[in-house]
């Protein structure tokens, strides 16, 4: 056993450990994956002085609650972020947003989100499950890295030294703070889009409500992708098309018309046609948006309009 263990006494109905993902491998039919709030991630290991890619636990919805145990006694110390939420230690409130002291044996619960969708818990030192292709995120969609969280798991800590996920932000120069700023979600997710590959096999009138329609979140959203209800973009072009390569943000239209947004666990490849494609750095945002978020798509900056 790690110095510190969690022992997960709640679940919760999705909770997966997450870092920055495993970016590079789409020619092998692997996604990215990777934290879907990936800032709210960030923070939370900046927050505890964690390189970038420790790996943390990423919650849906209804939170969890996991307990420290050490031979030693140690303590650990933890931190919640993104989406906002009541959070204890045996029963006793704790902060959300600044670090805090988890002593052995004690149960840290994060609950229900009250604004959002998902909350990040980081803890001194990362998780530290067993590393798939560079990445300890748990993918969906291709089953690679460590299966969602069940009650009765152990998971060690102590992992931020090794490979934690690939990316940009590497952690270096990681530096401890008491707290920092965060911005709720929007109450409307605003998506700036570029032209997808397939524009040109939709009508000039479903390009036009692309940017004019009113759009909401579904229940049916996942890690997988937000789909959207409103208008339906009807087609020009009625071929089937042969698979092509999709990347996250992605905005792919199955057979009854309404977009969907892919995100993280998104497949690599995919037969309906993409009519655009959401900046990646709006997609944090669709990460917190709960069903029935407005959601509206704009010319990115230097596209003309539809």
């Amino acid at each position: 056993m790690s110095a510190v263990e969690l022992h997960v006494v709640r679940a919760g109905v999705l909770t997966t450990v997450q870092d920055l993902g495993r970016p590079g491998h789409a020619h092998l039919g692997v996604p990215r994956s990777g934290a879907l709030d990936e800032p709210a991630h960030l923070l939370a290991n900046r927050l505890l002085g964690n390189p970038g890619g420790a790996a943390t636990l990423e919650t849906t919805v209804n939170g969890c609650a996991v307990r420290a145990v050490a031979g030693d006694g140690a303590a650990v110390r933890a931190v919640v972020t993104g989406a906002s939420c009541a959070v204890s230690v045996d029963g006793r409130p704790a902060p959300w947003g600044v670090p805090f002291r988890l002593p052995a044996g004690a149960v840290l619960d994060v609950g229900p989100a009250g604004f959002g969708v998902r909350s990040y818990l980081a803890f001194s030192g990362g998780v530290d499950a067993e590393p798939v292709l560079g990445s300890r995120s748990t993918d969906l969609l291709s089953g690679l890295g460590p299966a969602p969280l069940r009650d009765g798991d152990r998971l060690a800590l102590g992992g931020s030294a090794a490979s934690g996920g690939r990316g940009e932000h590497d952690g270096a120069g990681a530096v401890h703070a008491d707290a920092a700023p965060w911005s709720a979600p929007p109450r409307e997710l605003l998506l700036p889009v570029v032209p997808g590959p397939r524009a040109d096999w939709f009508t000039r009138e479903a390009l036009r409500t692309l940017l004019t329609g009113e759009y909401r979140v579904s229940a049916d959203s996942n890690r997988v992708g937000l789909r959207l209800e409103g208008p339906v973009l009807e087609r020009a072009e009625r071929a089937e098309l042969p698979s092509e390569g999709m990347v996250a943000g992605a905005l792919q239209v199955p057979p009854e018309g309404r977009p969907v947004v892919f995100l993280a666990d998104h497949p690599v490849t995919g037969g309906y046609p993409v009519i655009g494609v959401a900046l990646r750095e709006a997609l944090a945002a669709a990460a917190q948006a709960v069903p029935g978020t407005p959601v509206r798509f704009t010319p990115a900056s230097g596209q003309p309009p539809a």
